[in-house]
């Protein structure tokens, strides 16, 4: 099996790759209809945002697979019904290529239960599978094994930073922890998306101010992270200086030094995603929040490559995100453990 056709449906685009045996990019679109005059590929790969606590690992698609991602989309409303839309077009398109499921939950499945549990009751729990699942794994995953391959690192922290943004921390190539949770809504500051903020602000505004769960949950989502604090998601145009950049950079460099204590230290930190790899005023100033931790950058703007300033105790790094790399590499995977299909 040689070429990978993989498709990966955000919440808001879709991207598509045909990749060589070699993983060289053949073909490139973001409209499903130019696939129609590409090379058949021998195989599907598909980014699936939620695998749930059944999927852990890269997956053939049977039907009784798809019902179960189908049953998934609670837990990602957002996410889970585009990838699902996404694997039955190019299903329909190529119904006798075999398809694979690769979740952005997945790479998570390891961090340990001191830092994957909530401290609620356990009928909770249980009942409803509440849990940190983590996403942004398929990113995480990938920049983690480029780093050790350059560098050698066992205690990796990637910072996966776009109009969603996460952290993760690696040790000798397995996550430990990450700065989302539940939902993607957790963690960082995001472009509209809040990030972490007191449960009770939430149940302030439902009790006190009568805002329905589901005006919260949009706000929360659509109208908040930069967009709420600068008046536009676009970083690029947000003021080095301004409060919204403070607090967006605040919230990076704390989620770094957090991430740092379960890796057990920190030998390399990486940017990827579209802020990460294009942001260089955003890496040097949470390399200086970061300072007393060993990180120090001489940042000249690369998008691919080392930053580390000379000197400096921990490796910096820009490495691009290469997402479709990471689900070629599980799609052949998945489709070797059942029998090469």
């Amino acid at each position: 099996m040689t070429r990978v056709l993989v498709v990966n449906a955000g919440s808001s685009s879709l991207k598509l790759r045909l990749l060589g045996a070699d993983d060289t990019v053949e073909r490139s679109a973001e409209d499903l209809a130019e696939v129609r005059d590409w090379p058949a590929p021998d195989a599907v790969g598909h980014r699936i945002v939620h695998g749930g606590t059944r999927f852990t690992d890269p997956v053939l698609v049977d039907p009784d697979v798809r019902t179960a991602l189908d049953e998934l989309t609670a837990l990602a409303p957002l996410h889970q019904p585009k990838s699902l839309d996404g694997l039955d077009a190019v299903s329909e398109l190529y119904p006798d290529v075999p398809a694979v499921a690769c979740f952005d939950t997945a790479f998570h499945t390891t961090i340990p239960d001191a830092a994957a549990t909530y401290a609620i009751p356990a009928q909770w729990r249980e009942r409803y599978a509440i849990r940190r699942y983590g996403f942004h794994g398929l990113s995480h995953a990938g920049c983690s094994r480029r780093v050790a391959e350059l560098t050698g690192a066992r205690r990796i922290v990637t910072a996966h930073l776009g109009a969603g943004a996460s952290l993760c921390a690696v040790l000798d190539g397995r996550s430990v922890d990450t700065t989302m949770g539940f939902t993607p809504l957790e963690g960082l500051v995001m472009a509209t998306r809040s990030g972490s903020v007191d449960p009770g602000l939430v149940l302030w505004l439902t009790e006190h101010e009568g805002l329905s769960p589901h005006e919260v949950a949009e706000t929360l989502e659509k109208r908040s992270g930069l967009l709420a604090l600068a008046g536009t998601a676009d970083l690029r145009e947000i003021d080095a200086d301004s409060l919204a950049m403070q607090v967006y950079v605040h919230r990076i460099a704390a989620s770094v030094a957090s991430m740092a204590v379960s890796a057990g230290g920190l030998e390399a930190l990486a940017f990827t995603g579209g802020v990460g790899e294009n942001a260089a005023v955003v890496r040097t100033k949470v390399a200086e929040r970061l300072a007393f931790l060993g990180v120090a950058v001489d940042d000249d703007g690369t998008t691919d490559g080392e930053v580390t300033a000379r000197d400096a105790a921990v490796r910096t790094l820009v490495v691009p995100a290469r997402e479709d790399l990471e689900i070629a590499r599980g799609t052949r995977a998945a489709l070797h453990v059942h029998g090469g299909r």
